[in-house]
């Protein structure tokens, strides 16, 4: 976990190295502070001169030469801290900067597969709040993770050096912290991975809700929203204060070790030096030396309520730190192959025994047995009712998912066999859910083709109906699209995306139900532009109205994941049960419906749909 994290520290491993090395340095000479005020106290005691100029020896220079050496020692101390702060600071928002950056270029090679395993909300959570996380903790471990142990260090040898044997005091309270803090360490653990699944939860709530927001006004729910989200925080305040309140005791434990070292050292030095004690290390004892092995006692306490400050920031950080490592060590489901082809012959596609499930562990196949061939150039319309598995069928073609047995070809050869790149640029889908993002219209539409012409644009949206309504604007192409498209209509929007799948000029084109949102008469001119201007381009229409594909050379019909029937308009309608009650009720009777699958009536088609 630790190898993969620091693979994002790249550049910035300069930083992160100048910080403990200018940490070092500060915390030596905070540690020789308290030797030369020792030295001056003494001085003062002795009553040396307040000032002379030349140099006899360290145990005798004047009250002014010693107040001179501590001034510039402090001011040297206060140097290497303000660069080790610097050097911390870059060093850990670049690792920031480059963790998230790593995570989102991981995210981008994810097949269909791998980002169904992580949700959008817990994806999000691992870019932001675990991110965050991991970076307090690095900064903390390249900057106070370094001072805490070597301050505690150094104190040690300067209190042993002063203090002798009394010394000893400060090293026995080490062991028994240092297993109090393990114990709390092993205790809130486990709670802050349980803590990590309510942000997701948190977040997903929240994502759910600014996504239906106008389902949810529409229906006035926003109490029961509130009402979901405020169970979510609550669930999540209530194990994140179970966690702190273990934490907690940090403070209080640090704080009765700090106060009975300090009462030993007074107690026991006391002692020793009023019965004339030797303590050993060729130490003596006197005033002096109490009140500085007193500061080196703070030294090391202090150094280790840092280390607990470290030990809780790095607890919390161990899930999430897991977490990131799981996106980044996630390996993409689909791979280009080694020689893989660069070419595709031509638009024809073939199914051969496919059978397909999204999970190795599914209990049944969403896909089975289908058995197809479409010539190339050909146009087929599919239709069934939610859940048949249409759009399931044609994301095979592009190898958005790989079949769990037999295989799809395109141009006859294995989808598997090709470039990822090359396939997908031959294969263009126009998606069930239609987006657009910030930017010019022209902008949008370069996202299928980002060396095309404005002649090219131009084309490609009179053949997707576009242009009509793109010259209606003050700005027309140059028109800026909002987030998401909020400032066009769904027919719009469904046509501009028409128009960006063919400035690729693919072999094959497939409209996942692209056109719900359009009226017939603009349906039906698409249809007959893609007739008339790509004849040589398969053309797959997934379509709700059997006005759709009432015109294609052959329709297939999908039911629970099979093929129930293909044939044209004609031949479905007089053999076909589902397609003939679909047709009657959408065109000679029945309730009006608006898509396949809401019609009058019980059982039959509506069932098998």
């Amino acid at each position: 976990m630790v190898k993969t994290l620091l693979k994002s520290v790249r550049e910035y491993k300069t930083a992160s190295i100048l910080s403990p090395v200018f940490v070092s340095f500060e915390v030596i000479l905070e540690c020789l502070l308290p030797f030369v005020i020792k030295n001056l106290m003494g001085s003062i005691k002795k009553g040396v001169n307040l000032w002379q100029w030349e140099w006899t020896s360290w145990d005798s220079l004047s009250i002014g030469q010693y107040a001179l050496i501590l001034i510039l020692m402090a001011l040297a101390s206060l140097a290497c801290g303000a660069l080790a702060g610097y050097f911390c600071a870059k060093a850990s928002a670049g690792f920031a900067k480059n963790l998230r950056k790593d995570m989102y270029y991981k995210v981008q090679e994810f097949s269909f597969e791998n980002i169904d395993k992580f949700s959008t909300s817990s994806l999000v959570t691992r870019m932001t709040t675990d991110v965050t996380n991991v970076q307090l903790a690095y900064m903390m471990i390249i900057r106070t993770a370094i001072r805490s142990p070597m301050m505690m260090i150094f104190s040690a040898v300067m209190a042993f050096t002063m203090g002798g044997n009394l010394a000893w005091i400060f090293v026995g309270v080490i062991f028994p912290l240092a297993a109090i803090l393990f114990l709390i360490m092993i205790k809130t653990l486990p709670l802050f991975k349980k803590l990590f699944k309510k942000y997701d939860n948190l977040n997903e709530s929240i994502q759910e809700n600014v996504n239906g927001i106008r389902v949810v006004k529409s229906y006035v729910r926003e109490e029961y929203e509130k009402s979901k989200f405020d169970d979510a925080a609550t669930e999540l305040q209530v194990n994140f204060t179970k966690a702190e309140r273990i934490l907690a005791w940090n403070n209080p434990v640090m704080q009765f070790f700090f106060y009975g070292v300090l009462s030993s050292i007074l107690f026991v030095g006391s002692y020793l030096i009023l019965e004339n004690i030797s303590v050993g290390f060729g130490a003596s004892l006197n005033s002096e030396t109490i009140s500085q092995l007193i500061v080196y006692g703070m030294q090391i306490l202090m150094s280790l309520t840092m280390f607990s400050m470290i030990f809780a920031m790095v607890t919390m950080s161990i899930e999430s730190a897991r977490r990131i490592c799981e996106v980044l060590n996630e390996q993409s489901t689909l791979h280009s192959p080694k020689n893989a082809l660069t070419e595709v012959a031509d638009g024809s596609i073939d199914f051969e025994n496919v059978d397909f499930k999204y999970s190795a562990t599914a209990e049944r196949n969403v896909l089975e047995n289908i058995n197809l061939h479409i010539n190339s150039g050909e146009t087929i319309g599919i239709i069934g009712g939610t859940g048949s598995s249409k759009t399931s069928l044609v994301n095979l073609i592009s190898r958005l998912y790989d079949v769990t047995d037999g295989s799809v070809k395109v141009g006859g050869r294995d989808v598997r066999e090709y470039d990822l790149e090359v396939l997908r640029n031959q294969v263009a889908v126009v998606l069930q859910k239609n987006v657009l993002f910030s930017g010019t219209i022209k902008e949008n539409l370069r996202w299928g083709n980002a060396d095309a012409t404005d002649d090219e644009l131009l084309e490609a949206c009179k053949l997707a109906q576009a242009d009509e309504f793109i010259q209606t604007f003050p700005e027309k192409y140059d028109t800026y699209i909002e987030q998401g498209g909020t400032n066009v209509s769904g027919g719009q929007k469904q046509r501009l995306c028409i128009a960006r799948a063919l400035l690729k000029k693919p072999k094959i084109i497939i409209l996942d139900d692209s056109t719900s949102a359009v009226d017939t008469h603009t349906d039906a001119l698409i249809r007959k532009a893609f007739r008339e201007y790509i004849p040589t381009t398969t053309k797959i229409i997934i379509a709700q109205r059997t006005s759709s594909v009432e015109d294609a050379d052959r329709i297939i019909i999908m039911d629970n994941g099979k093929i129930d029937a293909i044939g044209t308009h004609e031949e479905l309608l007089g053999t076909n049960a589902i397609y003939t009650e679909v047709y009657t009720t959408q065109n000679k009777g029945g309730k009006a419906v608006t898509s396949f699958g809401e019609m009058n009536g019980e059982g039959g088609a509506s069932d098998a749909c």
